[in-house]
């Protein structure tokens, strides 16, 4: 009856499980599902986490953008009437920042994309799109975006300043107009609005966080001058204020370092607005390294809540290998007492008991994370989402259900340990 050795220990409590399988699954259930959870959902999360990664990273490692407001100052804590109350941005601005700001290689300015955006349904003969946005922006959008085109051409600097009707599609409506029929669409005339633009360009595919239909292709371009002349830059009111919806994206030269080109438009930008030295921004510089710090605050926060529901399930678990083995402990005093009079220390005693709780719960974590992982791979195969199984997380669940098993089973364990032999041999 002696399990002094670690496997003879373990071995012990697998034939004690065994004994009780029904009771057992119904205690480790609550571990499972914690489990579960954290496997799960890490999945999910890590591999949304590097889909999103790779879909900022698209935007360019040196791009910067110019925004009256963005997620950067949502997440600092600035309330979004405060933000609102911020001088509009301007299509001079940009202009200023491509002539004053010496590091500045490509300047662009995006009419329709700094707020609530123009949509519109664009309409070729008989077919007609869904609401798109319209983005108003120079010849260097495809460049600083580095978008391919799937057919045609962008705009040129001449067709901007000439307001020319011309139309770049994005993939949505060149597929809703042109492509399930299979006509080119470079050269048609197509009616954006009430207004009608010939076709000069499709743009490809981008990239999408999660692999989802968000919209990132729901839009079509137009030469920025063209988009004032037919819809104007102000476009939506908040009070007794009109505000612009304009974003200015700029990219250094070659040769030139990003930091340089951010701090010469911060400059060129307050004293625009007529800032003082003390008074902070009233606009939002954001760059690729900021935009991931946004996400990495959101994905983290996202984490922790998961950790905390998980949590709870892992403590019904927990409270339930408390009981089971508080009830152990009192089927089993006699043998306790017996083995106690053979000779069994209380340290043995108090480790064969932890490891009984350590097992039942071990055992909970590998079925959770068996579970977990299902999931994730069951999701990505039926919807193509991606998911990421790190080793760690599988380290994490294992540690996080054997120290449940651990932690409840110590007073039960202790108990066990310090029962008087005796008095023990005496229970009925």
């Amino acid at each position: 009856m002696m399990a002094g050795l670690p496997r003879d220990i373990v071995l012990l409590a697998l034939d004690t499980l065994r004994a009780n399988t029904l009771r057992s699954a119904l205690t480790v259930l609550g571990v499972v599902i914690g489990i579960t959870a954290i496997v799960g959902m890490t999945s999910l999360i890590r591999g949304f986490d590097r889909s999103l990664r790779d879909s900022i990273q698209e935007l360019g490692p040196d791009t910067i953008f110019v925004a009256k407001f963005s997620g950067v100052s949502l997440t600092a804590g600035r309330s979004f009437t405060e933000l609102l109350r911020r001088p509009n941005l301007t299509v001079e601005d940009a202009t200023a920042i491509e002539k004053l700001a010496p590091s500045a290689g490509i300047v662009d300015v995006w009419l329709g994309a700094g707020g609530p955006p123009t949509q519109v349904r664009v309409v070729y003969r008989g077919e007609r799109t869904k609401m798109l946005a319209v983005l108003g922006t120079t010849e260097e959008f495809a460049r600083i975006n580095f978008l391919d085109l799937q057919a045609g051409r962008f705009f040129t600097a001449a067709e901007v300043s000439r307001r020319r009707n011309v139309v770049v599609l994005g993939h949505t409506p060149y597929e809703a107009l042109f492509g399930r029929v299979g006509i080119d669409p470079v050269g048609k005339s197509v009616r954006v609005g009430t207004v009608e633009y010939t076709v000069i360009g499709v743009l490809g595919t981008r990239p999408a966080a999660g692999g989802f239909d968000l919209g990132q292709d729901d839009f079509v371009v137009i030469p920025e001058t063209t988009y004032r002349k037919q819809f104007g830059i102000q476009i939506f009111r908040s009070g007794n204020q009109t505000h612009q919806s304009v974003l200015i994206a700029a990219a250094p030269r070659a040769g030139a370092r990003r930091e340089a080109l951010v701090a010469e438009v911060q400059e060129i930008m307050r004293i625009r607005h007529g800032l003082r030295v003390d008074e902070p921004n009233d606009f939002d510089l954001v760059s690729q390294d900021a935009a991931l710090e946004v996400w990495q605050r959101v994905s983290q926060a996202t984490f922790l809540a998961l950790i905390v529901i998980s949590s709870i399930a892992l403590m019904v678990g927990g409270i339930g290998v408390m009981a089971i083995m508080t009830i152990s402990v009192t089927e089993r005093t006699r043998e306790i007492g017996l083995r106690k009079a053979l000779g069994a220390r209380r340290r043995e005693i108090l480790v064969q008991f932890l490891t009984e709780a350590a097992v039942l719960t071990s055992i909970g974590g590998v079925l959770g994370i068996a579970l977990g992982s299902a999931i994730g791979a069951a999701v990505n195969l039926f919807t193509g989402f991606p998911v990421s199984l790190p080793w760690w997380s599988f380290a994490l669940g294992l540690g996080f259900s054997a120290s449940v098993g651990l932690v409840f089973g110590m007073v039960p364990a202790v108990r066990a340990a310090r029962l008087d032999p005796i008095e023990a041999l005496r229970h009925e």
